[in-house]
């Protein structure tokens, strides 16, 4: 699990940052950057280089490795800390909280500005990012790609397809981005994998949620990744989120993934609810949600 950094961030000095930045920006060429480079990518002296990488280091926000030469590359706390910062500079943050939850591929935490939201650091490719580099249509074009640039297309990805999705789409609203993290409104509600819905609710939200895919579908989006773990259940409906790895409706496979994804959701609901979700055909629905002739389950 990575370490929140936010009680970390006012004894950081401006010069930390300008030194987390070079090592940022001496990874888009390798893993490992040289530390003969970092005066010219930092903007600071060799002494004053060496200074602030001791403090780096110290604080878990940067590795040392020394192969042919000494190199230095970020840790996830040293980018989450660059993110958190601008972030906080331009005032989309006013306090951190507590965890909302941690998973394989992000972190998300309560945070407030004139509001209660979501801050969601992506994690894609940190312990394996060859996998999801093999997965993700953006990154699968690029023959070198590293964890960061996984974490920060997929932040960019997902805050793309949010602010094209929202209001119309039942997504969390999007507020802000910054390299691998997103700022969002917090969700009310529970998952759904942890609802226990009533019997006259069950259908009903099932068709909510087939609605819901109907109107992505008409705004140029299938979801891809469908489960009962990516949706929010409360009073005043569901919330659809986690759509990094969504795909426009001309992708090759779009329609392939919408029938995953209904066949996904109406699998969910039957194994959860046998007697009370009627014996659906997927390909009549999934066709119909394509065609945004869908409105219900009878």
């Amino acid at each position: 699990m990575v370490r929140n950094v936010a009680g970390m961030l006012p004894e950081l000095e401006t010069e930390d940052f300008y030194l987390l930045s070079g090592v940022e920006q001496g990874m888009r060429f390798s893993e490992w950057v040289q530390r003969e480079k970092l005066p010219k990518f930092t903007g600071l002296t060799p002494e004053e280089v060496a200074y602030r990488l001791e403090r780096c280091l110290k604080r878990g926000l940067i590795e040392k490795k020394t192969i042919q030469y000494e190199g230095y590359t970020l840790q996830f706390e040293g980018y989450d800390a660059l993110a958190l910062r601008a972030l906080v500079e331009r005032d989309t943050i006013a306090e951190f909280g507590s965890p909302l939850g941690v998973g394989k591929e992000s972190d998300v935490y309560e945070v407030r500005s004139y509001k209660p939201l979501a801050l969601k650091y992506h994690r894609e490719g940190y312990t394996n990012f060859r996998e999801v580099h093999k997965e993700r249509d953006y990154t699968s074009e690029k023959r070198h790609v590293s964890w960061m640039y996984t974490a920060r297309k997929a932040a960019e990805r997902e805050h793309e397809i949010l602010e094209a999705l929202y209001p119309d789409v039942a997504v969390p609203q999007p507020i802000d981005q910054n390299r691998h993290a997103i700022v969002m409104e917090k969700m009310d509600g529970v998952e759904l994998s942890r609802t226990k819905l009533e019997d006259e609710q069950i259908v009903g939200v099932l068709e909510l949620l087939l609605r819901e895919l109907t109107r992505a579908y008409e705004e140029g989006y299938v979801h891809a990744d469908m489960s009962e773990y990516n949706v929010f259940v409360s009073e005043a409906g569901i919330t659809i989120f986690d759509w990094p790895q969504a795909v426009p409706t001309d992708h090759e496979n779009a329609v392939e993934f919408l029938r995953r994804d209904v066949t996904n959701l109406v699998g969910y609901f039957r194994r959860k609810y046998p007697r009370d979700v009627p014996d659906l055909d997927v390909e009549q629905v999934a066709t119909a949600i394509e065609d945004g002739s869908f409105d219900s389950l009878e």
